[in-house]
């Protein structure tokens, strides 16, 4: 008798490590498709939180030295452009990067225009600070914006 509730208690604490080890399983896979979820999720967050920017220049009207601001925060930044279009210059001088109508960078080998020469009121990049330019976002085909082009 002493053997077989030796042999019983053999196997129930085989039956409960098999149980235990499947509920820990089954806890991990669980817990990764989790995280993977939680990924995807903070993923789309920081795209709209980084494209959210962008959005104060997309069909509004500002300023001339919000153009200005506009040149210098965002002349350093990889593959972008902005377009500025005024009186002097209707055919518009490219900063950064210049694009192409599908928001595709035309040069990445050279950048474009010269913030210094917008406050010249001499030059034909001349941009008034008080003058009034309607802003319109460029996107790329997978919707990522690429530029910005003001016209006064």
């Amino acid at each position: 008798m002493n053997n077989a509730s030796t042999a019983l208690k053999v196997a129930a604490g085989i039956f409960l490590t098999i149980a235990l080890i499947t509920i820990v399983v089954i806890l991990f896979i669980s817990a990764q498709e989790a995280t993977k979820t939680a990924q995807n999720n903070f993923s789309d967050i920081q795209t709209e939180l980084s494209q959210a920017a962008f959005t104060v220049y997309d069909g509004t009207t500002i300023s001339g030295s919000q153009v200005t601001n506009a040149l210098r925060k965002y002349n350093d930044k990889d593959q972008f452009g902005i377009l500025v279009k005024t009186g002097k210059n209707p055919s518009g001088q490219w900063y950064g990067n210049a694009l192409n109508e599908d928001g595709s960078v035309k040069h990445t080998d050279s950048r474009q225009g010269s913030i210094a020469q917008t406050l010249n009121e001499k030059s034909p990049e001349y941009v008034n600070p008080s003058g009034k330019f309607k802003a319109t976002v460029v996107k790329d085909d997978s919707n990522v914006i690429r530029g910005i082009i003001f016209v006064q």
